[in-house]
């Protein structure tokens, strides 16, 4: 069963890693219900999907279509043991920590209910930056996370509302393609040579995706995305 292992809310604290001044990776889980919500646009809109939850880099960071931050408690586990230390949830900087569900198998698209009343939408894969290098300070982090291919999930707020450690999770919708979070990544990553093969997601990429597609099939010749 897929459940909602932990809710995690990132509070303000020194970022010597980016211009940015301040930061709300390391998120600590809390036992309330959380209030979720469409933050609107960045950098104008409220940032986090989550209220309460701070988001440091409103440029590049939060906003509707990265609302939320989902990473699996299988695979920070499987980091802890790689990396030989205890990684507690919300360390990757995510909001929802899963247990039960594949993340990085979920399809663009891809709508979750999360307790009664939230919905979310799958939207684009977490892209390692220079302040998740910083944190976790290990030599080659962002090399090594890069490889697995296995970044999390950001997500939109369909439908708002609260949810609380333990709510189960359901695929409610999967789309009819196979344009998973982890084919994104390897596409905007490390095989730039996928690009083309994410036009099947159609209207559910990411703007930052499908412009990345299409300077891509723009340099190859290739016909540009409607």
């Amino acid at each position: 069963m897929a459940i909602l292992d932990s809710v995690n809310i990132g509070r303000p604290r020194p970022n010597p890693y980016k211009s940015a001044k301040d930061t709300g990776i390391g998120k600590q889980p809390v036992a309330s219900p959380v209030q979720v919500r469409d933050p609107g646009p960045r950098p104008t809109g409220l940032g986090s999907g989550l209220v309460g939850d701070f988001i440091g880099d409103g440029q590049h960071h939060g906003g509707t279509h990265q609302a939320l931050y989902a990473f699996q408690r299988e695979d920070l586990d499987r980091w802890g043991r790689r990396l030989d230390r205890t990684l507690p949830s919300g360390f990757f900087g995510e909001n929802l920590t899963t247990s039960g569900i594949d993340v990085n198998d979920a399809r663009i698209g891809e709508r979750w209910r999360i307790g009664p009343d939230v919905e979310l939408q799958v939207t684009a894969p977490r892209i390692p930056c220079s302040t998740f290098r910083g944190w976790v300070g290990e030599q080659g982090w962002v090399k090594m996370f890069t490889a697995e291919a296995r970044p999390g999930a950001y997500l939109r707020v369909v439908t708002p509302g609260w949810i609380s450690t333990g709510d189960p999770i359901e695929v409610t919708h999967r789309p009819d393609h196979d344009v998973t979070v982890s084919m994104v990544f390897r596409a905007e990553t490390t095989e730039r040579d996928l690009l083309p093969r994410l036009l099947a997601a159609g209207d559910h990429l990411h703007p930052s995706t499908r412009t990345a597609v299409d300077k891509h099939l723009a340099r190859t010749g290739g016909h540009r995305s409607e």
